[in-house]
């Protein structure tokens, strides 16, 4: 396992005391959410319906909360669910909005900069290098990159970096971009590739084995069309104005359960 050099770290900290303090009173202060990740019954269709027998078994996560402070409550409401089976890893989102819309289509743009939108990033081993984003937005355009490092350690992105056999799909309960009519909002569905991740699970199983624990988190930012306003909101919080903060992310345990047969207890490691 790749570490910072300590010359590198201590530098880090010097440079950043602030932003070092609070991903450290983040992490003695915040209990990362955790989510029971059941076997699909089924094939799942990604079309972002969300409608399969199995999506409608599957548990919700807690409605999203803000990004950095517990006591703030978003503006919209923004919840997902997660299942897998030996091909995939799937993440179904429902996301409340009442004027949906987005302007970008080519793969690999910068959404996050630009349009309202849906993120995941998945951290296989834990060991906050060598993690993963998607990014989507209601145009079903994605940008997915592999980060080395987060940002505050000096990380390098690598945008040339793909989930090659991912599969993603936008429902949009209203009418894309067309703010005079009042929308419901939209639902994402996403197939993440086990074969594209497997060189990220260092030490761990790809796909993953009966209670294996993955950390993973959730962000919906939300943005108006003028850009003066955006907001972040999260499955789990962060505790700091950053998604980049792998140690902060959710647990999801997998279980060999068919979805709607039985539950399994979170195990605390």
């Amino acid at each position: 396992m790749r570490t910072l050099p300590d010359e590198q770290i201590r530098q880090i900290m010097l440079e950043e005391p602030e932003r070092v303090e609070k991903i450290f009173k983040a992490l003695e202060t915040i209990k990362p959410k955790q989510y029971i990740c059941y076997r699909a019954s089924g094939p799942i269709v990604v079309d972002g319906r969300l409608d399969e027998p199995s999506w409608k078994k599957a548990p919700w996560t807690d409605s999203f909360g803000h990004l950095e402070d517990l006591k703030k409550i978003p503006h919209f409401a923004t919840r997902a669910k997660m299942l897998w089976d030996d091909q995939y890893f799937y993440v179904g989102a429902d996301l409340e909005d009442p004027d949906v819309w987005g302007t970008l289509t080519k793969r690999d743009s910068q959404i996050c900069g630009s349009d309202t939108d849906f993120e995941v990033f998945v951290d296989p081993d834990g060991d906050a290098m060598n993690y993963m984003e998607l990014e989507i937005n209601a145009l079903n355009c994605v940008w997915d990159l592999l980060l080395d490092y987060p940002h505050h350690r000096r990380g390098n992105p690598r945008d040339d970096w793909n989930w090659e056999g991912m599969k993603t799909a936008v429902h949009v309960d209203g009418t894309l971009n067309a703010p005079w009519i009042v929308d419901k909002g939209w639902t994402v569905e996403i197939a993440f590739d086990w074969e594209s991740m497997a060189p990220q699970c260092i030490g761990v199983s790809c796909p993953p084995k009966h209670g294996d624990q993955w950390r993973v988190n959730m962000s919906r930012l939300h943005r108006d069309r003028e850009r003066t306003l955006c907001l972040d909101w999260t499955w789990t919080c962060q505790g700091i104005g950053s998604m980049h903060v792998p140690e902060m992310y959710g647990y999801v345990q997998f279980s060999e359960k068919i979805v709607g047969t039985g539950t399994d207890e979170f195990v605390e490691k």
